[in-house]
Order: structure tokens, then C-alpha cells, then sequence
């Protein structure tokens, strides 16, 4: 790390401020060097919106609660841990942070961005733009903080150092090849991807990211632009706007920024429509499917400036996967597995963004920008003896190939133990070549599979671990690490209360000692989760 001239001691935090002495230098210390330029201090009051002098943890922080729920939670809590309860709480990354550290940058004016929390959405983007103006709003004592876009810094060059270890400065890759994992008959169209990062030098750990800059499909742009009635030619932001809408902006939910330029450009019953929608209500009960092209259809006598149009969108965020495979067992190589998303809204044609890019528009050979986001409590034992337990239904699979790719590649003594599940055995079994193989080795100690489709009664991996229960305990009392990959809202959940009733019947616990006992597995990092 380079040696840096410490910062002059500025007295930003009054003494006034509701804080130790202790906590008032190290605070000074803190802005002094973050907030170099910024023409005004932080107020008493706008200090204590931003800290508190006790914290008494996050209880909200569980991506399965809905956030009106999590917001109850922080109710008096200050407005920073206001800010991280209305995070998706999937600690992903995907925003350059996890929850807690992006909410603390946005109180602090580190980061001036509202828009990156892509699981959160549109309901994480209003509540914290909601939150921020009340930051914004807190009574000051002095002259007010700059507002973050004028006390904004010029961006300084990339790290070299740090090339595809952040969404800020990606590295350039290579698609290799795709291939898809589903046989005939199956509802489900799900890829593997191969990259090549041998050019760029990047490597990664068996639980991390990759995070994967895709672009907008082509044809899709040329609709939106021929209901704007513009030239693809129209020079924006110093790029022709085709390559705008194609590299730059999402065209995917329209943000209310849109609705709002909508509600100035038109008239009569539909002002008050655009108007609602900006706000987040739902007029006509649309709101959910309204993507940026449904929305210029639905006020079609509107047609925006292409300048305003585009300032009206938001920035296109890049897409995070699981990682498939490991470093150790095939060095400068990343592979993904990938559920390709296609789904019908009316009459027309919708598609996830990267899903079909991956899927559909890049080619061998293309280059792309990636990074690789760090596992936040996602990782395998440091013992390489210490038994593991890996729950993948379906893409959640991913993790844990490449955990096995790992282990076997660097001859971990732990035993190992998958349970995977899907619709239909006969198309859906992802990898069965390499997960057989594995078995009949005895690498594999156990392949515990569901298939929710192949009867009359749908059978799902928590079945199969009530099932075989007192193995599960048994492993678990010989140190076994749990882990758990897949969709958050309902798998993940099942799944936990699958473990809670296995310990309570097999380890001879009541239900609240069972969850107690489950809890303490979290905390000692044995039960780990990567949900979505």
C-alpha cells in the first residue's frame, strides 16, 4: 500500500456532537481524509442521524423477511440502520459492498448512489431515496452538507492492483463455450458457461462471484428507439444512442424517474397515471410488468427528447452468478451454471438481461468485462478433514461443484455429502456424469437426489433430509458444515426447517432448543447460506 501524507486534524464533528471524545477524533479523522473537499462540516444533529453511540446489532438483517417487516425493526433506530434494514440483507456484493457497509457509505456521503442494490430493486431504491432526503432534512446547526453530487471527487484512475477485484474496475475476459445441461423433455433451459482468464490474471476462491457486464439485446433497443421516434445515430453523452441504450442504461423496470419525465410530457387522465406510478402505486394494476418499452407503450402519445429519455434511466448494473468450478483444478478457467430466463407478459417476449446474453448474443472468442466478488461467510472449512453437508436444488448446484472440484484437487480427507433436486430426473440431472463418477470413487460419500416432478406427489430436497435424518445428525455431531445454495424466499427457509426438526427428533431437543441449536451453527459459521 502506498504511503499517503495523513490528512490535516480538522474538526468536522462539533464538539457538540453526541459522542465520546474518542469517538469524535476517530470520526474527524474519518471525514477529514473522505470528505477533503467538501466546503461544511456535519452538523450535531445530522451526526447523530448518521451514527449512534450504541448499536445493538441488526435484527432485520434476513433476506426471507419482507421489508415492511424489517423497517418495523428499525423503527428509532438511526437513519444509517434504517438505511442497511431496507437492503435486500443478501450481503451478494453485487453493489461493491455488503448491506452494512453500503448503507454506512451512503449516510457517511461516501457513495451517492441509491440505485445498486439489484435484489432489492425498486422497493430498496425508494425507501432509500426516502431515507435520504431525511438525512438531507436533518436541522443543521452550521451551513448544510453539500450535497454528495457537489462534494463528489474526481474519479481517480483504477488500481492496477485491483483489475477485476470490484464492479469499479473490471477485467477483460474471454467467452469460451456453453452448453446446455437440460435433456429433452425438461421446462427448464439452463447453461454451462466456460471463460478464459488466463489473459487477464484473475483468480478467484471456490464460494466467491463473478460478476459479468452483459449488454442490452440489439433488437430491443432498436424498438425503444422507434418509439421514441429518434435516430439510432442521435448523439448522447458523446455516444451515438444505440450504443446508450445497448451498453449503458437498463432497459428492465422502468425506474420512477421515468414516470415522472412521462407525467411532465403529458396530459389529461394519464398525468395523474404517470404521477401515481412515479410514486410507487399502481393505477391500473400494471406497475409489476412495466419495463422501460411497456411503459413508452402504455404513454405511447408521449416521446421523450432522447437526452432527457436517457438521463431519466438508470445506470445498467452488471449480474452476479455462483461460481461453478475452482482455480486449484483448472487454473485461468471460471465456469458458471446458468438458469436462462424467458417469460411471456401479454403478447410479447421478455428475457432476463445477462441469462440471454450468456445464453444467446455472445459469441466464442468475445471479450467481456467481469469481476470477481469475495464470498461474504460463504467458504469451506479450514480443516480440510471437517465433513460437509451441501444443499443445491437446481442452479443452486453451482457452489458446490465447484466445491468438489476443490476438495478433490486439493485431496481433502472431509467427506462430502449433496443433496440435489429438480424436476425430472431423466433431464434435469445436472452434472450426473462427473457427480456418478465422483460416487463411484467413494470422493462423493453421499448423493442424496429429489425430483419434484417424476411422480404425483412433488418430493424437494428438505423431504429427502427428513428422510435420511439421523445421518444428518450423526454428521452434524461429528462437525459436519451445513451449507445451502438456492432461492431464498422459500427453498432456503424449508430447508432450515427441515434441519431444526431433524435436530430436535434426532438430537432429543425440544423445537426451541432445536432452533437455538441451529442459530449457534450460524454463528459458529457451520450452517452458511448463498441465497437469492
Amino acid at each position: 500500500m502506498n504511503q499517503m501524507t495523513p490528512p490535516p486534524k480538522v474538526e468536522i464533528i462539533p464538539s457538540s456532537a453526541p459522542f465520546s471524545e474518542a469517538q469524535r477524533s476517530w470520526l474527524n479523522g474519518f471525514f477529514a481524509g473522505l470528505l477533503s473537499d467538501a466546503p461544511a462540516p456535519l452538523s450535531a444533529e445530522q451526526g447523530a442521524a448518521v451514527m449512534a453511540e450504541e448499536d445493538d446489532g441488526a435484527p432485520w438483517h434476513d433476506q426471507t423477511m419482507p421489508l415492511p417487516d424489517r423497517m418495523k425493526l428499525a423503527e428509532g433506530k438511526p437513519l444509517r440502520r434504517k438505511m442497511m434494514a431496507a437492503m435486500a440483507q443478501q450481503d451478494c456484493g453485487q453493489c461493491g459492498y455488503n448491506c452494512n457497509d453500503y448503507s454506512d457509505a451512503i449516510a457517511s456521503k461516501a457513495e451517492p448512489r441509491l440505485n445498486l442494490c439489484v435484489p432489492g430493486g425498486k422497493e430498496t431504491a425508494r425507501m432509500l431515496k426516502a431515507l435520504h432526503e431525511e438525512l438531507e432534512k436533518a436541522p443543521a446547526a452550521g451551513a448544510p452538507v453539500a450535497k454528495a453530487a457537489e462534494a463528489e471527487p474526481a474519479a481517480a484512475a483504477p488500481d492496477p492492483s485491483t483489475l477485476g477485484r470490484s464492479r469499479d474496475n473490471p477485467a477483460p475476459a474471454t467467452f469460451l463455450s456453453r452448453r446446455l445441461l437440460n435433456g429433452k423433455g425438461s421446462e427448464k433451459e439452463t447453461w454451462h458457461i466456460d471463460f478464459d482468464l488466463s489473459g487477464c490474471g484473475l483468480d478467484y476462491v471456490v464460494g466467491d462471484s463473478f460478476g459479468i457486464f452483459a449488454s442490452n439485446d440489439l433488437g430491443h433497443v432498436d424498438q425503444i428507439i422507434a418509439l421514441l421516434g429518434a435516430s439510432h445515430t442521435t448523439i448522447v453523452r458523446g455516444k451515438t444512442l444505440r450504443e446508450v441504450l445497448r451498453e449503458d442504461v437498463s432497459l428492465a423496470p422502468a425506474p420512477d424517474s421515468l414516470f415522472e419525465l412521462i407525467s411532465y410530457l403529458t396530459g389529461g387522465a394519464q398525468r395523474p397515471k404517470a404521477r401515481a406510478l412515479a410514486q410507487g402505486e399502481d393505477p391500473d394494476g400494471d406497475a409489476a410488468s412495466l419495463d422501460v418499452m411497456a411503459a413508452l407503450q402504455k404513454f405511447s402519445s408521449v416521446r421523450p427528447h432522447p437526452e432527457a429519455f436517457v438521463e431519466a434511466l438508470e445506470p445498467l448494473q452488471p449480474r452476479l452468478y455462483s461460481i461453478s468450478s475452482s482455480h486449484n483444478a483448472t487454473p485461468g478457467k471460471l465456469s458458471l451454471t446458468v438458469d436462462c430466463v424467458r417469460y411471456v407478459v401479454g403478447k410479447r417476449k421478455r428475457h432476463g438481461l445477462a441469462s440471454t446474453f450468456l445464453a444467446d448474443r455472445i459469441k466464442p472468442g468475445d471479450g467481456l468485462k467481469v469481476y470477481v466478488q469475495k464470498a461474504h461467510g460463504f467458504a469451506l472449512p479450514e480443516n480440510p478433514e471437517t465433513p460437509i453437508i451441501m444443499v443445491g436444488p437446481g442452479t443452486g448446484i453451482a457452489p458446490f461443484r465447484a466445491f468438489l472440484h476443490d476438495r478433490k484437487a486439493t485431496r481433502a480427507p472431509g467427506r462430502n455429502w449433496l443433496f440435489f433436486g429438480h424436476q425430472r430426473s431423466g433431464s434435469d440431472f445436472f452434472y450426473a456424469d462427473e457427480l456418478n463418477e465422483m460416487k463411484s470413487e467413494g470422493f462423493l460419500t453421499r448423493l442424496s437426489l429429489a425430483w419434484s416432478r417424476d411422480s404425483g406427489e412433488k418430493f424437494y430436497v428438505q423431504d429427502r433430509m427428513r428422510e435420511v435424518g439421523r445421518d444428518v445428525w450423526t454428521w452434524l455431531a461429528d462437525g459436519a458444515h451445513v451449507y445451502v445454495c438456492g432461492d431464498a424466499k422459500r427453498m432456503a427457509k424449508d430447508v432450515e426447517r427441515a434441519l431444526v426438526d431433524i435436530v430436535a427428533q434426532y438430537g432429543a431437543r425440544s423445537t426451541d432448543e432445536a432452533v437455538l441449536f441451529v442459530g449457534d451453527l450460524k454463528k459458529k459459521g457451520r450452517f452458511q447460506l448463498d441465497v437469492y
